[in-house]
């Protein structure tokens, strides 16, 4: 070797094998394997994130248009697109409403999809009992005045409880609240407005005589509900949701009302008097 530096290097590997001599990189560490979550794709994770929203609403679209061009296709037992597509726009109208007056309570929930168990068993039901009756009794479910009826029904029941969310603005909320916030106050504008109002002569003021309805957002989704059923000629289902709406009603109009009566008194206990649900069995 001519070159003494390099013949020195060598030696130096040879009879020092501990002598730091480098002549590649050293290897890379591994790095540790990222965390399972941030490995996920962020989306269906129930998060309020924007992605989670944008397909939200892409599905609920896709859906709603599917559905209706079915429909229209499908001259014969239209009903099923129909209320697939009722569906569809429910859920984004419910999320619409609260995104424009209650964003501060805006999340993925709002989109009431995931509403309970309970919620999408009943529609799970309605949908095997069509099918299921479609299969062995094809001749139950041509289209006719009946299924128009309950698609009237459906169409009255929406533009109820989305007037009402959009009249009552801040005030409405999907979950009875239980504490009286400063900008709360008893609504009759809009769907809850005053058709008249008389002299009060004890209070020697005007009082409204009377008011459209109480409670139209519950008015609204319980014909929704029920028109829907009789949309598809389901009389089983027709008979359970009529049950169970009853039912949940009953209890949570009561249990409401209670928290109103305790933040607006009787000036509430006055409009309760002034005005009916106009849903069966519950004044």
């Amino acid at each position: 070797l001519t070159n003494p530096s390099l013949s020195l290097s060598l030696s130096s590997l040879f009879l020092f094998p501990s002598f730091p001599l480098s002549l590649f990189p050293p290897p890379q560490k591994k790095q540790p394997m990222q965390d399972t979550q941030q490995r996920r794709l962020p989306i269906f994770d129930a998060n309020n994130s924007p992605q989670n929203i944008s397909v939200y609403a892409f599905l609920l679209g896709s859906a709603f248009g599917a559905s209706l061009t079915h429909a229209f296709y499908d001259r014969a037992t239209p009903q099923l697109s129909i209320f697939l597509a009722a569906l569809a726009i429910f859920h984004v109208l419910e999320y619409i409403a609260t995104a424009l007056f209650n964003p501060q309570k805006l999340t993925l929930g709002s989109y009431l999809i995931n509403h309970s168990d309970g919620y999408n068993a009943a529609h799970a039901a309605a949908l095997i009992e069509f099918i299921t009756e479609r299969y062995f009794f094809p001749e139950w479910k041509t289209f006719g005045i009946i299924n128009f009826i309950g698609f009237s029904i459906v169409v009255i029941g929406q533009s109820a409880r989305t007037l009402a969310m959009f009249h009552a603005k801040t005030n409405f909320s999907h979950y009875i609240v239980q504490r009286k916030e400063h900008d709360h106050f008893l609504v009759t504008t809009g769907i809850y407005r005053i058709s008249s109002v008389t002299y009060h002569p004890t209070l020697n003021r005007l009082e409204p005589a009377r008011s459209i309805m109480r409670h139209p957002s519950y008015f609204g989704f319980y014909w929704w509900a029920l028109g829907s059923q009789v949309m598809l000629l389901n009389p089983i289902c027709f008979i359970g949701f009529l049950r169970a709406l009853h039912r949940f009603f009953t209890n949570r109009i009561r249990y409401e009302e209670s928290t109103l009566i305790r933040f607006f008194g009787a000036e509430y206990e006055a409009y309760k008097q002034r005005t009916r649900t106009f849903i069966p069995f519950i004044p």
